[in-house]
């Protein structure tokens, strides 16, 4: 598997599992600290899949989502939150951003894999 995915998250050690887990699929990584770090990345060359956690300073992962999936070059990119929030309402108001998937942290690896294979196969 090909392609290019950006992942999002404060934490380095979230970030370091996260990228190891999808090199093992054959995905080129690239990483950012926040929201705002992101979005300048996406301005520069567009990912085939965005990994986003929730909880980041500056702006949340909800309005992030929701920016991107109401952009007209950026509606189209599958995007993963992760949180450590994980109720029904987190769920529910994430795919209300627009989320194709949703996954509690700690991360499910074999979770990770699946549904970045199943948001991927179109690419």
């Amino acid at each position: 598997m090909m392609g290019n995915a950006l992942i999002v998250d404060d934490s380095a050690t979230e970030r370091a599992i996260l990228a190891s887990c999808l090199k093992e699929l054959g995905i080129n990584v690239s990483l950012a600290k926040s929201g705002e770090e992101a979005l300048e990345k996406i301005a520069i060359g567009l990912p085939d899949l965005i990994v986003l956690d929730i909880v980041l300073p500056g702006r949340s992962g909800f309005e992030i989502c929701r920016e991107l999936k109401g952009a007209e070059n950026t509606h189209n990119i599958p995007i993963i939150l992760c949180s450590t929030k994980d109720t029904d309402m987190d769920k529910f108001w994430g795919k209300k951003q627009g989320a194709d998937a949703y996954l509690p942290k700690p991360i499910n690896q074999e979770e990770l894999v699946e549904k970045v294979k199943q948001l991927m196969k179109s690419i």
